[in-house]
């Protein structure tokens, strides 16, 4: 789904802690975010008789509620946040509509061991490409206007960009093709040597990132007064891509404890990707998923902790980190579609002592 959830939107646009231009950045993304997922549901039917299509945000739907119901937040925030959960609930609308398989795409090749070295972007298949779509929200107009590629279909300038956004998408997109084919031989999204696209400058101040398995390419938004820095946060680009990859594997029915595994296995491969790029070893590493997301002047370290669920953040206008991480913790809820950013977090708490267990790098 979207990278930043629901609940945190919501919580921002609410709370009384965050400035009116705030909250009403805030309602805006979250309204955005419930829309799209409301009109995802509509096409439901479409989606169940042609292919299984996914979409999935990194950050969670509570965080975008608990802004909204935050007396810390003024209205600006608010607004975002509503904005940003209606889009979020219009891609779950989507999800739940959509879950066939593509099993013809699924390798059934052993996987390899590798010995470590550094890890970089492939400049083998395939397309890579980044647009820019200048801040509009309409998603009829996606990809946007091409910026950067490389040059695999000669389309546009291989050169590097004059914009940040573009030129942190084209290398972190690579990067994280580079560690799927160096580590797991696997070709693209689909192993197939798919085009992979990607938009940036999408909405106003939209706090999110996400897959949008219709048009088939990732979205990033420039972000807020809280949340930004979705381009330059490689943890949350392996996390996204990785639903994609999902999605043409073993695509998991986006809801309960099934949605709870599907949100998981995007953390471990964004957290892997993130470890090999700093090159850390599992006992080292700080397991935190989005830490480069979240602004200064929140109180909070990222958008979730492997190593400790529930508290990565504790904040007067994002509230408190729902996560768990033990199934005595696990009851059942209709919020954030059954729980899946909340529940991810036993299964990401379990891969974290297996990978400090075993020692060396996840």
């Amino acid at each position: 789904m979207v990278a930043v959830p629901p609940h945190l939107l919501r919580a921002i646009s609410k709370s009384k802690a965050a400035t009116p231009e705030h909250r009403e950045i805030a309602r805006l993304s979250l309204a955005h975010t419930e829309n799209f997922l409301k009109n995802c549901q509509k096409r439901r039917e479409q989606y169940l008789k042609t292919y299984n299509q996914v979409q999935q945000q990194i950050v969670p739907p509570e965080l975008f509620r608990n802004v909204i119901a935050s007396d810390q937040a003024d209205s600006a925030q608010r607004t975002r946040a509503q904005k940003g959960l209606d889009h979020i609930e219009t891609l779950i609308g989507k999800v739940r509509g959509a879950q066939q398989a593509l099993g013809s795409s699924q390798s059934t090749e052993p996987v390899t061991s590798h010995t470590v070295t550094s890890l970089t972007a492939t400049d083998d298949p395939p397309y890579r490409a980044v647009y820019n779509i200048h801040e509009s929200s309409n998603e009829g107009e996606l990809p946007g206007d091409l910026v950067r590629d490389n040059g695999k279909k000669e389309a546009g300038s291989t050169k590097p960009s004059s914009d940040k956004a573009v030129n942190e998408a084209f290398d972190n997109v690579g990067l994280v093709l580079g560690f799927y084919k160096k580590f797991f031989q696997w070709q693209s999204i689909d192993n197939k040597d798919m085009d992979v696209i990607s938009t940036v400058h999408f909405g106003k101040q939209y706090e999110n990132a996400f897959w949008d398995p219709e048009k088939l390419q990732m979205v990033f938004g420039d972000g807020g007064e809280f949340l930004n820095n979705f381009t330059g946060c490689i943890d949350v680009i392996g996390h996204e891509l990785t639903h994609a990859v999902t999605e043409h594997t073993s695509p998991l029915d986006y809801y309960g404890q099934a949605g709870a595994l599907n949100e998981h296995v995007s953390d471990v491969f964004g957290i892997m990707v993130k470890q090999r790029v700093q090159d850390e070893k599992s006992d080292v590493a700080d397991w935190l998923i989005g830490e480069d997301c979240i602004l200064p002047g929140v109180k909070g370290t990222a958008l979730r902790s492997m190593k400790e669920p529930g508290t990565a953040y504790d904040d007067p206008v994002f509230g408190k980190d729902p996560q768990v991480g033990n199934m005595k913790q696990f009851k059942t809820t209709y919020e954030d579609n059954g729980g899946v950013h909340i529940y991810s977090g036993i299964p990401n708490k379990a891969f974290y002592l297996a990978s400090v267990s075993f020692g060396g790098y996840s």
